[in-house]
């Protein structure tokens, strides 16, 4: 590998670069608290050749808006079943915005 392939890998959203004491420093949480999130399918970090957990700056994201809901008292199940929901519901308005584009006589009327 090259030094440009290497450094291309930090630009890499998800590249799991971050071990899980530093992912758990730059959230300001605890590695219990990833290791909550990551048994709840929030996330799931991939693992080094000698087990260790290894998160992405993609799913470091994921989990600092877990992070902000549970310190808004949400409990952590459902801090994570919301964030489910919330990528759901994003990617199905991707969907249909895609589809309108393709289609423009499938937008909807406008009542009169």
């Amino acid at each position: 590998m090259t030094a440009d392939e290497s450094l291309g890998r930090l630009d890499d959203d998800d590249y799991p670069a971050y071990t899980m004491g530093r992912a758990a420093e730059l959230l300001g949480t605890t590695p219990g608290f990833l290791r909550a999130i990551g048994e709840a399918r929030l996330i799931t970090p991939l693992r080094s050749e000698g087990g260790h957990r290894r998160y992405s700056r993609y799913q470091l994201r994921i989990a600092a808006r877990a992070r902000e809901l549970v310190d808004q008292g949400t409990p952590i199940e459902a801090a994570c079943r919301i964030i489910i929901l919330e990528d759901q519901l994003e990617e199905a308005q991707r969907i249909n915005a895609a589809y309108r584009r393709a289609d423009p006589s499938a937008q909807p009327s406008s009542a009169p």
